[in-house]
């Protein structure tokens, strides 16, 4: 991930050259930080996952959100994009804004190459900070492999790994549970996302179309 420019950019100055942007880009205590392209694999883990929950909470007091709705995190000054959210019950929207969110439950980001440090590191320490916050799933869209971290008391998480077509994965702060053959419908494992944003056609599974 590249630094735009060397210069503090206020959160005003950030939303103000986002609306008028072609990309999306972070913002993180003053710096602009452009993010990585989705690839089809991304797109579709990301869309299986929210249709699924979007289904399955459709008589329940959640929400979900994908990746064009901005979060908020306070306490680092961060603007950043989740790649699905599940919110409890109301949104809170920041300064009045539909399009910037202040209190997701969980969290869900499928990993590039580019980014996967970054979200499972960096990233997760400030989500950390929200205090709505309980869960975090981390999706590999190169093979079939899901972190799924999840709040047991103050700063103690607990850490599930699934890694096998026939396991599901069950959410641990809201009632929803997905199977990972569905999860990763039709995910094609032999186009793989490369550090420099092109598509690679690398044979790392099976071949298989799920």
């Amino acid at each position: 991930m590249q630094i735009t420019q060397q210069r503090y950019y206020t959160p005003e100055e950030y939303l103000e050259l986002e609306e008028a942007a072609e990309y999306k880009s972070e913002y993180i205590d003053g710096q602009i930080i452009p993010m990585a392209g989705g690839t089809v694999n991304h797109n579709r883990i990301s869309l299986n996952l929210s249709a699924a929950l979007n289904f399955a909470f459709r008589q329940q007091d959640y929400e979900v959100f994908m990746g064009d709705v901005r979060l908020w995190i306070t306490q680092k000054r961060t603007y950043t994009y989740p790649d699905v959210m599940i919110l409890a019950g109301e949104p809170e929207f920041f300064n009045n804004r539909k399009d910037i969110i202040l209190n997701p439950q969980i969290i869900v980001e499928v990993l590039s190459k580019s980014t996967k440090g970054y979200d499972r590191e960096d990233k997760f320490q400030d989500y950390r900070t929200i205090s709505t916050f309980q869960e975090y799933l981390l999706i590999d869209q190169t093979r079939i492999h899901v972190e799924q971290f999840s709040k047991t008391g103050k700063k103690q998480w607990t850490l599930r790994e699934y890694d096998e077509e026939d396991e599901a994965i069950a959410l641990v702060t809201v009632p929803f549970e997905i199977s990972l053959q569905d999860l990763y419908n039709k995910v094609n494992f032999e186009f793989v996302e490369s550090e420099e944003g092109r598509v690679d056609s690398e044979e790392l599974g099976s071949g298989s179309d799920r």
